[in-house]
């Protein structure tokens, strides 16, 4: 079993270029992998290894950048390994929004536990936002939760002007660190009731049980798990390969589904000289499995969903 740990930490990071070749050079020597963004303005990580290790790696990641506690963490395991190598990049922000986090909301009464999340969400006049990118709202989301539908985290302050400034905003994401940018931005265009889901939906998964849970479907995950459900167990979902959409068991009854190549999104689109690379790869990765050796052709990082924008 693999340890998979989670963490951001907004603090003012300096030499960064110093910290990258010491934070690669931790992970490598420690045999962990995944990937940590680092900027001024904080770090964001998703990492996995043996629990030994990674609670090594984090106890001497917070004495090199002096960090006393991060802003949230979250821990689940994984049966195969998540991540398949260490990254550590340089980026101008944590997430990419174009905005300072001179506004960050601290008081503890904005940041809501998971056990008191249900009674301010059922309220009438809250408005339930879900922060994250549309194909994740689509795997799974609250119920009754508003997507912006947004392919751009950079375009996300646009959809929030628009919000009326005195109605209550409940606000999640997969983490919490995607709320934490937001909500600075709501507060410092006047908005006073903001609201945030504490340590975001992994944290609520991890402890509502499914009886009392308001939340549909599955939770996307940047790392080859591709989704989890309740108790943070693997989902449903895998990734295309043709087009890199998250799909599930409904999705592979389709007639343009093929295992490795294609799906009923990407059929249309993808060329014929694309589906015979893609065949040949998945018989590489199939090869892989049989030998029981590590997979290089998969590999869902959530760096590769960070650059993109979300």
């Amino acid at each position: 079993m693999f340890t998979v740990f989670g963490f951001y930490k907004f603090q003012k990071i300096n030499d960064l270029k110093k910290n990258q070749k010491i934070l690669s050079n931790l992970l490598t020597n420690k045999n962990i992998n995944g990937s940590i963004i680092i900027s001024k303005e904080g770090l964001n990580g998703s990492i996995s290894g043996m629990n030994k290790d990674i609670k090594t790696t984090i106890i001497r990641l917070k004495k090199i950048l002096n960090i006393k506690e991060f802003d949230s963490v979250n821990n689940s395991i994984s049966k195969f390994k998540p991540f398949h190598k260490p990254k550590v990049k340089i980026k101008r922000e944590v997430v990419p929004m174009d905005l300072k986090m001179s506004n960050r909301i601290t008081k503890k009464n904005t940041h809501i536990d998971p056990t008191k999340w249900n009674k301010l969400i059922k309220k009438k006049e809250t408005l339930l936002l879900d922060a994250r990118k549309p194909f994740e709202h689509k795997v799974g989301s609250f119920k009754k939760s508003v997507n912006p539908n947004i392919s751009n985290f950079r375009d996300f302050p646009k959809y929030l002007k628009k919000l009326k400034k005195d109605q209550p905003i409940a606000m999640f994401c997969t983490g919490g660190i995607r709320c934490e940018k937001a909500s600075s931005y709501l507060v410092s265009n006047g908005v006073e009731k903001v609201y945030q889901l504490k340590g975001g939906i992994l944290k609520y998964l991890e402890n509502i049980i499914i009886n009392d849970s308001l939340f549909e479907g599955e939770c996307f995950v940047f790392d080859r798990r591709v989704s989890l459900t309740h108790g943070l167990k693997e989902g449903n979902y895998r990734i295309c390969s043709g087009c890199r959409n998250p799909i599930n068991d409904e999705d592979k009854k389709s007639k343009f589904y093929e295992a490795g190549v294609s799906c009923k999104k990407c059929y249309s689109i993808t060329s014929d000289a694309k589906k015979i690379g893609l065949r040949e790869r998945n018989k590489q990765v199939q090869i892989a499995k049989e030998k029981n050796l590590d997979n290089p052709f998969i590999d869902v990082s959530h760096e590769d969903f960070f650059e993109s924008g979300i």
